[in-house]
């Protein structure tokens, strides 16, 4: 229905709506989640100690990983009486495996190291979809306590680019392209000092036209908001930020600057015309970190719940005439559910029978052999105990001769002793 405009005879009040909304959200306070992916090394630490102006507790991390894993760690922050709980997690031994792997054997077989890919992103992903399914879980809760909950979903992706000033490694190309779904991605040149500004100018360049001819999609700076439409519009113009962290002051004329020394000159972390990061800071912090949280809920969460519910049965009406019944979806996912059941008790039925008549057979096998064997022992005996008699009767015929032969013998002897008498008398 259209609505209609009416004329207030005096003064109400909910125009303190605003300053309600912000009040409430001061003594609530903020959170901010920032993931730091990138090698061992290449200064994910020190640009967080720089951007947040303090020196977090962070543990020196080996080269010499087996695996990758993440490491997150809360802080409490404060300022002008606003409340930050900021996370930040780093990615241990991320690429290292790859990055030796390549100088042992620089030959490798392109399934090879697809496989230690996959090893390296597939720990980040599970860490976000993790935090996601952890929101997911407490919204679907009958009594929910989102309020106090604490929401630890990754709200920027800072991806920290090595300084070759050439191409984008293949891993970048396939990490960033794997997370673009799932997270806002922000990618910065790390130890921009390392190289020249013109070889910078083309570096930048030619990072933006892999992203694009590779279909990653990095976090755009919101443009329509009037306020911040045309610094956003310009800054994206300079992606990727090219940064330098330190926290060691340098005098600089009569001013303490916070720089990186070297025996050539002083790179300034906070001048503009020597690095991004004032503009990152700019960006991320003071400028862009509410629509990164929004983003956050309102993009990443959302694609990541609706596939979620999907799976679980749940889809919106296909027309606004048809009301979305939970009951229906229930009922339609337990039918299924008891169908599924049924399918797999007939399938474990059809099996045990199946196993039933093999092991069968393997009886009636078995049971033929010991016949078999049986009867060749049968006949083995009968054949033995056949020649036994043969041999017992074939004895008795030669004791029976040699008997006859004794007593002729004996009676000849008697004849002859008879005949000796005769003669002698």
């Amino acid at each position: 229905e259209e609505k209609r405009t009416l004329t207030l005879g005096g003064h109400v009040g909910f125009d303190s709506l605003p300053d309600q909304l912000v009040s409430k959200s001061v003594s609530q306070g903020f959170c901010f989640n920032i993931l730091c992916v990138g090698d061992t090394g290449i200064g994910k630490s020190t640009l967080m100690n720089t951007l947040f102006n303090t020196v977090f507790e962070t543990e020196e991390a080996s080269h010499y990983e087996s695996n990758v894993h993440l490491r997150a760690r809360t802080y409490g922050m404060q300022e002008s009486n606003v409340d930050l709980k900021l996370t930040v997690v780093d990615t241990v031994g991320f690429g290292d495996q790859v990055n030796k792997e390549e100088r042992k054997r620089p030959s490798l077989h392109k399934k090879v190291m697809l496989s230690f890919f996959f090893c390296s992103f597939k720990p980040i992903i599970d860490y976000i979809d993790n935090q996601f399914e952890n929101f997911l879980q407490e919204e679907l809760k009958i009594k929910r306590s989102l309020f106090n909950y604490h929401d630890t979903r990754i709200h920027a992706c800072l991806y920290f680019i090595s300084p070759t000033g050439h191409s984008l490694r293949s891993l970048d190309l396939v990490t960033m392209k794997m997370l673009d779904s799932k997270v806002n991605i922000i990618p910065i040149i790390a130890k921009a000092d390392t190289i020249s500004k013109s070889e910078l100018h083309k570096f930048k360049i030619k990072i933006m036209s892999e992203l694009v001819s590779n279909g990653v999609q990095i976090y755009q700076f919101p443009t329509d908001d009037e306020a911040v439409a045309e610094i956003n519009s310009s800054i994206n113009a300079l992606l990727p930020f090219a940064v330098v962290g330190s926290q060691d002051e340098v005098k600089v004329g009569n001013k303490l600057v916070r720089a990186r020394q070297y025996p050539w000159g002083v790179v300034q972390v906070e001048n503009e015309s020597h690095c991004d990061f004032v503009k990152l800071r700019e960006m991320l912090i003071r400028v862009n970190m509410e629509d990164l949280r929004e983003q956050t809920h309102t993009r990443h969460y959302e694609l990541y719940r609706r596939c979620k519910l999907e799976e679980m049965g749940f889809k919106d009406p296909e027309t606004d005439m048809q009301p979305f019944s939970l009951q229906e979806t229930y009922v339609a996912k337990r039918r299924e559910f008891v169908a599924e059941l049924q399918r797999m008790e007939e399938d474990m039925r059809q099996m045990f029978v199946i196993k039933v008549k093999e092991t069968e057979a393997e009886l009636k096998e078995r049971e033929r052999e010991l016949h078999e064997r049986f009867d060749r022992v049968k006949r083995m005996h009968q054949e033995e105990k056949k020649n036994l008699e043969e041999k017992r009767r074939e004895l008795e015929e030669e004791m029976n001769s040699f008997n006859r032969r004794k007593m002729a013998a004996e009676t000849l002897q008697a004849l002859a002793l008879q005949t000796s008498k005769d003669k002698k008398r």
